[in-house]
């Protein structure tokens, strides 16, 4: 595809811990870049150690650049939502925290809407059995993570976490979303 035929649009989910949501959105075609780092806070520039304490506000998040002729947002929020629990307040599995809230910056109010709407549907549905907490707030600064956090699953697949916590989330996206996928990848 031409380079200058993309329509790059930003996406911004926070969704617990970065190594999982970037390792699923890595993987979908029309997805240009995914990098992780920090998002909703009140200080700027700040390290993973002070994110770990849960003080500065920021979630673990990540930024992805998409090609909405390829994938649409509305697509994109359909796999946050299949990948996560967007109904546990301030927690993902063991990982527990205000870093690892669920919750969406949008870039436009096209983007706000879209996430409202697809709220709504979701709770219309009953597709899960709690009510979803994701909290929808404008894009505030995103600040990169420390670079041993990039690309972290990819390039550590055999750690125990993981194998535990992100290969399931991998395995699901496989199965319920295989024709999203990028050609190669796992």
């Amino acid at each position: 595809m031409n380079k200058n035929n993309l329509k790059l649009e930003t996406a911004i989910f926070a969704g617990g811990c970065f190594w999982c949501t970037e390792a699923v959105f890595q993987r979908l075609n029309g997805v240009e870049e995914v990098v992780s780092g920090y998002t909703g806070g009140t200080i700027k520039n700040p390290a993973y150690r002070e994110i770990a304490t849960g003080r500065t506000g920021h979630a673990e998040g990540v930024k992805i650049t998409f090609d909405a002729s390829r994938i649409s947002y509305k697509e994109l929020l359909e796999i946050f939502f299949a990948t996560h629990d967007p109904t546990t307040l301030n927690r993902q599995g063991n990982d527990v925290g205000t870093q690892y809230r669920s919750e969406i910056f949008y870039t436009t109010e096209e983007q706000k809407e879209l996430a409202e709407d697809f709220i709504k549907l979701l709770e219309k549905e009953e597709v899960f059995d709690s009510p979803i907490v994701t909290a929808i707030s404008a894009e505030k600064p995103f600040y990169l993570a420390e670079e041993d956090h990039h690309n972290y699953y990819n390039q550590h697949r055999k750690q125990p976490y993981c194998q535990i916590i992100i290969d399931p989330k991998i395995k699901k996206l496989n199965n319920y979303f295989s024709k999203k996928l990028k050609h190669g990848t796992l």
